[in-house]
């Protein structure tokens, strides 16, 4: 696995963990910024043809 591929799995984990606790704690406005980094990792790892799971929270 390369480097793009480890550091975009691993800002996807932090990501989807942080999106996780701003959902549970009721904070709208730090799931959407979770949410939109999400989105722009998993763009990036589309483009770059690197396949990442989708963990339940999506």
């Amino acid at each position: 696995m390369g480097e793009l591929s480890r550091t975009i799995e691993e800002r996807l984990s932090d990501a989807y963990a942080s999106l996780r606790l701003a959902r549970a704690d009721g904070d709208a406005y730090l799931a959407d910024i979770r949410q939109s980094e999400i989105e722009e990792l998993r763009r990036i790892a589309a483009n770059h043809d690197i396949g990442v799971p989708s963990p339940d929270c999506d």
